[in-house]
């Protein structure tokens, strides 16, 4: 079980993740991240460890993307409104947005490895986990996780990674970058029919990284239960066989009910009872650092709902240890057939 002690949270949030302006209708609106600040002013004065974000270097960045694409992201500081994808605007100032969101988790990792902190989200923007080597989309511009866990590696020789990925978008930056690597395990959970389409069942990694990715495409029926039932009966055990340094969450929370995009049937409860189960089983292996970054999460209210959710979960870990029926032939079946999959390699 958790210790009774409240970790020390520290939080990553800079005004200046605002000036990222994708346009009035788009979903990646800095409102979404107003909401957030403003429920952090106003449940959470005083409670958590500010984490000063600084912007990251070309060294940093290049530890994934390519010089071209750096470059490119810069050269958009020359136009009032330029695009980095179809789906992905970018305004005068979102280079700068950018170069922070990736200093920013940087910057909570380094407290959380000099254990200034126990653990850390990093409320930032724009999110990251569907930017690829050499090119934007999903209204990512650079792969702030990625990059996180590439510096882990180099700066503190780290070599078991676990990232967990419940956003409701298969993170294919992310899939695709460690695909190949035993150091990072990458698990998702995620609609297979929404952007960008990718993350099958069978997608487990190549090379010497078989089996160190794992996939779980979900129904948008799925509820809270089954979604904890899962998590529960695939996480748990991988955790507790990979033993990792280091834990990594791509924070999103667009799987809630009333997100305009995810479009699927999860509250805010689940989030919380999903970090107290990430809490738990940390301390099961030996208590590594662990760093949420936010990615995606559409409607304000849900998503600071959400995230109010977690840092509570967090701060009182016992509160959140609520049981939810969740053992159903769905949830069943799901968990079946990741292990016969999975079986093979002995990741977990």
């Amino acid at each position: 079980m958790p210790s009774q002690n409240a970790p020390r949270v520290g939080i990553v949030r800079d005004d200046r993740y605002l000036l990222h302006k994708p346009g009035h209708t788009h979903p990646e609106h800095p409102n979404r991240l107003k909401a957030v600040y403003r429920m952090l002013d106003a449940d959470f004065s005083g409670e958590l460890v500010p984490i000063e974000a600084q912007p990251a270097t070309l060294e940093h960045l290049e530890l994934v993307h390519t010089p071209a694409y750096v470059k490119r992201v810069l050269k958009t500081a020359d136009h009032r409104y330029t695009s980095l994808a179809p789906d992905t605007p970018a305004s005068a100032e979102t280079y700068l947005a950018s170069w922070l969101a990736v200093g920013g988790c940087l910057k909570a990792l380094d407290r959380l490895m000099d254990r200034s902190a126990d653990v850390a989200f990093c409320l930032v923007r724009p999110p990251g986990h569907h930017a690829l080597k050499d090119r934007a989309g999903g209204f990512c511009v650079f792969n702030n996780i990625g990059i996180a866990a590439r510096y882990a590696m180099r700066e503190y020789g780290l070599s078991r990674i676990l990232i967990i990925d419940f956003d409701i978008h298969h993170g294919n930056g992310l899939n695709d970058l460690f695909h190949r690597e035993k150091e990072v395990l990458y698990f998702s959970t995620h609609d297979p029919m929404l952007y960008p389409y990718t993350g099958d069942w069978e997608d487990v990694g190549g090379g010497e990284g078989e089996g160190y990715t794992v996939n779980i495409p979900l129904t948008r029926e799925v509820t809270d239960g089954e979604f904890i039932h899962l998590y529960e009966q695939i996480v748990g055990p991988v955790t507790g066989a990979y033993r990792p340094q280091l834990i990594l969450l791509a924070a999103g929370f667009d799987a809630h009910k009333e997100d305009p995009i995810g479009r699927s049937r999860l509250t805010e409860e689940a989030f919380s009872i999903l970090t107290y189960l990430i809490m738990d089983w940390r301390s099961d292996v030996g208590d590594p650092p662990i760093l949420f970054i936010l990615e995606g999460g559409y409607s304000p209210r849900a998503l600071s709902a959400s995230v109010k959710a977690v840092i509570q979960s967090l701060l009182k870990p016992c509160a959140a240890s609520k049981e939810v029926a969740g053992e159903t032939q769905l949830s069943v079946d799901m968990i079946l057939r990741a292990r016969a999959i999975h079986h093979g390699y002995g990741v977990w």
